[in-house]
């Protein structure tokens, strides 16, 4: 994908997402045209966060197998393999004249994070969202993933989202039930982000630990976004009503 496409600069990003009752971490590198985006992101069920985001690679590699950060007081070296039944769903959707790309699936992570000289060791699931695109100048939207059990012992995971990639048929979200992926209804999320509502009547409610915040404004590009993690209960889209979820909300409105 070129840099520029009909003067819309090309926006690409990876971010890796590890969710989990005893506590959640993300890892992302993104790019606008030639402008470096990285960000790490440790969240604690107490509400702590460490966390930083850094114009320069700030000791942070998102890598397609390997993942790393090297920080003052956080490390993390994490291998990514695929999950032999867990299925990636891929979509591209109309951005104006141009066009935008994503690709979310579900990779297994091993390897450990060492956060304020508590070590802890990883072998779960990670959620990876690769995207990218020529996005509008002026794009907003509201995001959610996790990872849980539902009420009858299945493994699940959902990437629901309003305002890209949400076609009413052929978008993005999708809810995976042991690996196997479906597309979920159209959704909306609470303005305060504590609850998402389907359209065929599901209703997940969420519990904030502590919310990534930013507020950027470098002229030509700004961004304000909200990223509280925290714990799900209710019914994912599709009727699978969870016994455990734990993941990621996500709201975001950017001029780049």
């Amino acid at each position: 994908m070129p840099l520029l496409r009909g003067r819309r600069p090309l926006k690409r990003w990876r971010y890796a997402g590890i969710y989990g009752p005893d506590f959640m971490l993300c890892v992302g590198s993104a790019r606008v045209a030639m402008l470096p985006l990285n960000f790490w992101a440790v969240i604690e069920p107490d509400g702590r966060i460490r966390e930083r985001t850094t114009l320069s690679a700030g000791g942070i590699r998102v890598g397609a197998e390997r993942i790393s950060v090297s920080a003052r007081d956080v490390h993390v070296a994490l291998e990514l393999s695929p999950i032999a039944d867990s299925d990636p769903v891929e979509v591209v959707s109309p951005a104006g004249a141009q066009y935008i790309w994503t690709r979310k699936c579900l990779m297994h992570a091993r390897g450990v994070l060492d956060a304020g000289g508590v070590r802890r060791e990883i072998d779960q699931e990670a959620f990876i969202d690769d995207s990218a695109g020529y996005h509008e100048r002026h794009t907003a939207w509201k995001w959610s993933a996790g990872v849980g059990v539902a009420r009858g012992g299945e493994r699940v995971a959902w990437n629901l989202v309003s305002g890209v990639h949400d076609a009413p048929d052929g978008s993005e979200r999708t809810v995976w039930v042991d690996g196997r992926p479906t597309e979920a209804a159209p959704v909306r999320f609470g303005a305060g982000l504590d609850w998402i509502e389907s359209k065929d009547g599901s209703r997940l409610e969420f519990a904030e630990w502590g919310a990534r915040t930013d507020n950027t404004n470098l002229l030509l590009f700004r961004s304000r976004y909200r990223q509280p993690f925290g714990t799900f209960t209710g019914m994912l889209p599709g009727g699978v009503e969870l016994a455990v979820g734990y993941g990621v909300m996500e709201d975001h409105d950017v001029f780049w």
